[in-house]
Parts: C-alpha cells; structure tokens; sequence
C-alpha cells in the first residue's frame, strides 16, 4: 500500500515547476453539476500536464453561461470576455497583434451558432491558431433555458413549448467551412475530454471541439439530447484516444495492440494515437468524416472523439510575411518608414 502524502507537503509539479493550483481560476458561480465546470476542470489537468505557461495563452470568450468559464481557469493568462457572437474577430486581432501566443476561446451553441454564426464560418477558414471550444446544451440557460439552434427538433422545455427546427450540427459546420481539426466529446467523458483538449492545443490553426454540456436547470430531463442521461446511453465512441507528447518515446501496451491502432502527428512533432472502435475509422478523410456526422444524425447517435484532422496547412498568421517581433511590441522607429523611402516615394508621385 503506497503511503499518504503528509499534511504540508509540497504540490507536485510539472516539467515548469508549476502546480495544478497555477493553472487555475476563480470559484465558480454557475449551477452546481454544470458540464461546464467539468470542462473548465480538464482545461486546467491539460494544461498543467502540457507544460503550458499560462503567460503565453490568451483566453477569449463572448456572452452566456459558456462564455463566463475562461474565468475559472488560466488565472495567469490575459482574456477578453467580448460581445455576444463576436468572439472570433477579437481573437482575430489579438492573435495576429502577437503571433507568438495561443489562443483558447470558449463559446455557447448561442453564442457561435446564432447570432455568432457569419464569424464562426470566417474563423474556420482562415484557421486563426487557436482552440475553440463550444459549450453545447441546447439553451440559452442564461436568459432562462429558451431553445438554441442546437435544440433537437422536437424537444419540449417548461414555459417554451416544443421546438419545430432541425438542429444545426457544429462539426457538420466546422468541417464545411474548412477547419482543420474538428472534434466532439460529452462533459461526462471527462479522459476524452483532457485528451483533446491536449490534441487541440498542439494543433496549429482553428481547432473546434464541439462539446456536448449538460444545463442541469434547464436542459436535463433524460430524453433531451444534452442531458447526461441521454448522452451517457447514446454515446458512441470512434475511437480510444491518447495524446503523445514531443519527444516522448511511443510505447503501445498489448490492450492497444488488439484494435487498429493509426497515428495521427501534429505540427509540433507530438502524436495523436487512436485505437478504431469502429471498423477502420479514418480522420484524415474529410469525405469519411462527413460521412460519419451523417450518419450519426440519421441514427441518433452521439458520435464523440477527433473526427477530422486535415493535413497540414497554414494558420492565419503563416499566410503573411510578418516580421519576427509580435506587431504590438513593434516601436514607432519600426513603423515609421525611413527618409529614403519617403523621398523615394514622393519621387515617384510628383
């Protein structure tokens, strides 16, 4: 039997020399049970297992319930909470004034999908380096539970009747505006959740994780499909999941050996490793992942894990020929153009 640690021994630390407390942020003041929470919690595990200075992320966010839950993690890191459905052009600016950071945005099905949704499209295809985290629970549990464009068709909720439209699919949409990484998870399957938001933070360009989280005031009665209940008997997983870090030496154990196992290397050198649980799962293939989102519409099915990653294209800020110094650390001298060319210029025009 391992021993206690004794009381008033030190946190443990990682790789920086920094605790779990470190990567934290203030209480929270959602509903108790909130998937949201649950997110926050894995947001800070991934980023104390990656190493990530907090300094060198910036978190942003727009309006809802979602949109308060940069607050309970990064403490460190500078955010932006922003209108609602204006989050990606905040990022957008934030990001290309210093090319150097990483970006973390946390968004509502309201808020990316509704009155958000003309920015979520343009982010997507100009693969901004940053992961963006939907919060998805079918309501608008801010303003008191009203439908959002999420909401399954049929869906009945106390004092807002029962909702007449078809959902909008957010990896449906991702992968249609061009995203490079798209993936799904339940705020219940909290491993799944840890290890992709580690995937997702090693991607470079837009990373969508569309994940799904339960409203316990609002949205939970067991046949909705952002419940718990719901989401826990309808899951259907594409694959067992393991994030690798740079570096690190790649050891399979014989469980992983009994499935197919692929790897899928992002930029920065570091592996997504993906046992298929269904037969032969490829998320390299942009026509299988539509497929598959397809598929599990028909079929009720909460299909979770990475469902697209496409091969490497430049993020936003790769597409344009910045200098090395982050363009708001830029000084006047740097800006202003030199005697030369201003007369050089004026030459050309008188």
């Amino acid at each position: 039997m391992s021993a206690l640690p004794m009381a008033g021994a030190p946190a443990a630390t990682n790789t920086i020399g920094l605790t779990k407390h470190d990567y934290r942020g203030a209480p929270t003041t959602l509903c108790a049970g909130c998937g949201h929470n649950s997110i926050s919690n894995q947001i800070v595990a991934a980023m104390y297992e990656l190493n990530v200075l907090p300094e060198d992320v910036v978190k942003f966010s727009g309006i809802g319930c979602s949109s308060k839950s940069p607050t309970y993690f990064m403490n460190r890191s500078f955010g932006f909470n922003s209108l609602h459905g204006r989050m990606p052009s905040i990022a957008t600016g934030a990001l290309f004034g210093d090319h150097t950071l990483k970006g973390i945005g946390v968004s509502g099905d309201g808020d990316s999908v509704s009155i958000g949704m003309g920015q979520f499209k343009h982010v997507m295809r100009r693969n901004l380096n940053m992961v963006y985290i939907v919060e998805n629970n079918g309501v608008y549990g801010l303003t008191k539970g009203q439908f959002s464009a999420t909401a399954e068709v049929g869906l009945e909720l106390k004092r807002q009747g029962v909702n007449p439209y078809m959902p909008i699919d957010i990896c449906m949409e991702a992968i249609i505006s061009n995203a490079t990484f798209i993936a799904r998870s339940f705020a219940g399957n909290a491993k799944q959740v840890k290890e992709l938001v580690k995937a997702a933070f090693s991607h470079r360009g837009i990373a969508v994780l569309d994940i799904i989280s339960p409203c316990v005031t609002f949205n939970n009665a067991d046949s909705a499909h952002h419940s718990y209940a719901w989401g826990r008997d309808h899951e259907e997983p594409l694959h067992d999941l393991t994030y690798i870090a740079p570096r690190e030496e790649i050891m399979l154990d014989k469980e992983l050996e009994e499935g197919e196992v692929r790897e899928v290397t992002m930029h920065d050198g570091s592996i997504i490793l993906l046992k298929n649980l269904d037969k032969g799962y490829d998320p390299t293939n942009r026509f299988e992942a539509v497929r598959a989102l397809e598929e599990a519409q028909r079929n009720n099915w909460l299909i979770t894990g990475l469902i697209y990653k496409a091969p490497e294209k430049p993020a936003l800020v790769d597409s344009y020929n910045l200098v090395d110094t982050p363009l708001n650390r830029l000084a006047e001298f740097d800006l202003r153009p030199a005697p030369e060319m201003i007369n050089k210029v004026n030459a050309l025009m008188f």
